[in-house]
């Protein structure tokens, strides 16, 4: 039986896992599962601490450890760190001997596409045997790429085999927040209902939720949701992100800096202000061509 199954072992911590629900995943007992859960749930135990924050605990829990699953994981937490060229070897040589394996396949394919190796990352995953967690990630990856075709077939093939799962669910919702149009209410139901039910809300699914509403045009919903988020953790990286964007749009400028000053110290390579960065340079050299000329 799949553990991630409806009637599996790990459907619990699985779906706390990708709805953000990191400390549910660190509390859960895994003293009753049987022998061939154990290490599927000790890998997600390890990822939700990385995803917490606490890098460097999870490679010190693996300094004992051996076999593909806690290298992957290793290089992971590295990257995560910020030690790019170590993580991204960490990978290639994980990817030469163990490619079959699915904790290979889908921390290395995050890892390869955060160093911008989409291909390899793609190549990589499409290995995978019907693990929607790799679906998803192949779906984001086609969104990046602005291939939203690709991405469409790929949740839409997946949505045959796997209907009730909640990784489709999100997947399906990415797509339709690049479709735009009716997709936008869609898949703001998908993330309300995440966002705002007790036993599944986070951080993570309140912005996803504020970024719905934002898509919508519904700026003071988008806020309270936001809101919302950064009450819960106050340093989440994406709530800060998405902050910045609404306070933009908004008009609101001194929450706007105030949010720019702490992302920049908090993590100056976010891909938002780099994208700030380019837009800024191309800005200048755009208007040095029209520089009035001083006789």
């Amino acid at each position: 039986m799949d553990p991630f199954s409806a009637d599996g072992e790990l459907l619990t911590i699985h779906n706390a896992f990708h709805q953000g629900q990191y400390q549910v995943v660190l509390d859960f007992d895994p003293s009753s599962l049987s022998e061939s859960n154990v290490l599927p749930a000790r890998v997600l135990r390890l990822r939700a601490q990385i995803a917490s924050g606490d890098a460097k605990g999870a490679i010190s829990n693996l300094k004992n450890e051996t076999g593909p699953d806690f290298a992957a994981i290793k290089a992971f937490a590295q990257h995560s760190l910020g030690d790019t060229s170590a993580a991204t070897k960490q990978v290639e040589q994980q990817v030469e001997a163990s490619s079959e394996n699915a904790t290979v396949q889908i921390l290395g394919g995050i890892v390869l596409q955060a160093s911008g190796r989409a291909e390899d990352a793609l190549s990589l995953l499409s290995k995978h045997q019907g693990n929607l967690e790799a679906i998803a990630l192949i779906t984001q990856i086609h969104l990046q790429q602005h291939r939203t075709d690709l991405a469409l077939k790929e949740v839409s093939a997946a949505r045959k085999w796997a209907q009730d799962s909640l990784l489709v669910n999100i997947a399906e919702s990415w797509v339709g927040m690049r479709v735009g149009g009716e997709s936008y209410q869609s898949a703001f139901y998908v993330f309300e209902e995440m966002a705002q039910t007790p036993s599944s809300t986070s951080t993570k699914s309140l912005v996803s939720q504020a970024v719905s509403e934002l898509h919508m045009g519904r700026l003071p919903e988008a806020e309270a949701a936001l809101n919302q988020a950064l009450q819960k953790d106050p340093e989440n990286i994406q709530a800060v992100a998405n902050a910045i964007v609404l306070a933009t749009i908004m008009g609101k400028s001194a929450e706007q800096q105030s949010y720019l000053e702490e992302l920049k110290k908090s993590h100056s390579n976010h891909a938002l202000l780099t994208d700030l960065k380019e837009k800024s340079d191309l800005f200048d050299q755009a208007a040095g061509k029209y520089a009035a000329k001083v006789a």
